[in-house]
């Protein structure tokens, strides 16, 4: 398979790092505000400059003395980001003096040896082409000068970039792509904790604050001896709930990576059981077409009364997915974690499955004439013709003439197939279509 070389962008908080990702990238893939300290965790990005491929690591600011708790976990992590690249690029704000943030991280480059770009970013306009030069106090060399904001330069610095990464062979055409996991949640039910156990690392910062994570987390794990790419993405909030728009962000970007995963780990804090917004988060889920496991986590540390009370509201509010294969586990520990990569595969395996057309329509014609479609309007529908006409998930369509039919038809034309045939794990949707004669 041919290398994709890994370029970390580095800097204190605030200087523009997720804005020059994003730039870099071609879309708002990282969450951007003004307040600091929005980007906590590494988080990896594909990028493509010139008909090269690269993977950038987005990180949070490093500062030279962090209190403990996140900004020491952010530190820790912008660290193991320089452990893994190829190359840097440091970011700096031209419009600000050299900080002891900025002094330090440049230590740290150095000693790690890496080739990097030192960028002078917020140079917004000609009349502050010349206003970076106390950025030669770093011992770094040229900075470059460029608007993260405004595109301003980005080119001539991309070419910069190129030429410092390692040569890399062309595309592999038999890279196969890999199953895409989402992990979602409430805040701080163990998403990140459960990332970390996957990994066998501190991939992503855990604590006892919600919200932590702020973007989503990916990176690629081993679950018996397949690779997956696992996605931790940030707590979904009701919009009335969400206290600014990093929050909001978030969310959408989270909702962002369901709809582009194959399977999602909906996550519940067994000590809390299954609530309202896990219903909510589970219609989504079903409405993205995204496989489903549910995992009950902290399983080891309730009592048997709280046990019942969590499996109970599981059936209560999450009836509608009562397909949905359900974990009981501890991402702290690591307890029946082993079941997960089973239940995984069963649900792509699932997803996956298609039933021949000459059969799908000999099991139509038997369960309307076992329960024809009601009268609407004063007309009774009949279905004429049926299809499996899609996979991942599986998608029927149902040719009707006579009239239309409801959800409620629907909805016991999906019973009869899961009752047939083996969709745990997976929605399945079913789609009519009126066809006149």
């Amino acid at each position: 398979m041919s290398r994709i070389p890994v370029v970390a962008v580095v800097g204190r908080p605030n200087v523009g790092k997720s804005t020059l990702v994003n730039r870099i990238v071609g879309h708002k893939a990282a969450v951007v505000d003004e307040q600091s300290g929005v980007t906590r965790d590494r988080r990896e990005f594909d990028a493509e400059w010139a008909g090269v491929e690269f993977r950038l690591i987005d990180t949070g600011g490093w500062e030279a003395r962090p209190d403990k708790g996140i900004p020491a976990g952010i530190r820790s992590q912008t660290e193991v980001a320089l452990g893994l690249a190829d190359m840097a690029i440091l970011v700096t704000d031209s419009t600000t003096d050299v900080s002891d943030d900025d002094l330090g991280i440049a230590r740290l480059l150095q000693k790690s040896g890496l080739p990097y770009v030192l960028v002078a970013n917020k140079v917004d306009s000609p009349r502050q082409q010349h206003n970076y030069d106390h950025l030669w106090s770093l011992g770094l060399g040229q900075p470059f000068p460029l608007s993260a904001l405004h595109g301003r330069g980005t080119g001539d610095f991309l070419d910069a970039v190129l030429a410092e990464i390692p040569d890399i062979d062309e595309d592999d055409p038999d890279r196969v792509p890999l199953a895409s996991l989402a992990i979602m949640g409430r805040p701080n039910v163990g998403k990140s904790t459960l990332l970390n156990k996957l990994a066998g690392e501190e991939r992503v910062i855990v604590s006892e604050i919600p919200g932590t994570t702020r973007d989503p987390v990916n990176v690629v794990v081993d679950l018996d001896g397949e690779p997956f790419e696992v996605v931790d993405t940030a707590g979904i909030k009701r919009r009335t709930k969400m206290s600014d728009d990093v929050e909001f962000y978030s969310t959408l970007r989270a909702r962002d990576v369901l709809w582009q995963s194959d399977v999602a780990l909906l996550v519940v804090d067994g000590t809390r059981g299954a609530s309202h917004q896990e219903q909510r988060l589970a219609e989504e889920i079903v409405k993205s077409g995204t496989g489903l496991v549910i995992l009950l986590n902290k399983w080891d540390i309730i009592d048997e009364m709280q046990r019942d009370f969590t499996e109970d509201s599981v059936a209560d509010r999450l009836a509608f997915v009562s397909w949905a294969p359900v974990l009981r586990l501890s991402a702290e520990t690591g307890s029946r974690i082993h079941r997960l990569p089973k239940a995984i595969r069963m649900v792509l395996e699932h997803r996956r499955f298609r039933v021949s057309t000459g059969e799908v329509n000999r099991k139509m014609r038997e369960w309307q004439e076992m329960h024809p479609p009601p009268v609407r309007k004063g007309k009774r529908p009949r279905i004429i013709y049926s299809v499996q006409a899609d996979v991942n998930p599986p998608t029927f369509l149902l040719y009707i003439r006579g009239g239309s039919v409801g959800e409620d038809y629907l909805r016991y034309i999906e019973g009869k197939l899961r009752a047939e045939y083996d969709f745990s794990g997976t929605p399945i949707r079913v789609v009519a279509k009126r066809r006149e004669r």
